[in-house]
């Protein structure tokens, strides 16, 4: 989490608050081989990410949209870093713009992507 975001409209952060996943600081590690969901990947999420989700999660990168020129990406450790296919936002701020998702918009994408369409449901 970069803190760029509104906490009351956020969803990395309602994720967060009910218990769904862990806020990690930009300079944290991400655990083993977990896929990390950022803009500046150069390979894209694919099926055969599966065993890595199972084993070591998901990490996705929460910014804003207005700034990911300035994010200092570099900083992130750990994780296999990687994109979305081309996408187009489903929330109420970046309502039919491609590429521009929420985290839970991005984490529901990279599970249905891999195969977990149960999963993607519960989000």
């Amino acid at each position: 989490d970069f803190g760029q975001c509104d906490a009351k409209r956020c969803t990395g952060k309602k994720l967060s608050r009910a218990g769904w996943i862990r806020e990690l600081k930009p300079s944290q590690r991400c655990r083993g081989r977990a896929i990390v969901l950022t803009p500046s990947a150069t390979q894209s999420v694919c099926p055969m990410d599966r065993e890595a989700i199972i084993s070591d999660g998901i990490c996705v990168v929460d910014c804003s949209w207005n700034r990911v020129d300035e994010m200092p990406f570099h900083i992130l450790k750990g994780g296999q870093p990687r994109l979305l296919p081309f996408l187009v936002a489903a929330n109420p701020v970046n309502y039919g713009r491609p590429f521009k998702l929420t985290c839970v918009e991005a984490i529901a994408a990279c599970l249905w992507i891999v195969g977990f369409p149960a999963e993607t449901q519960l989000l």
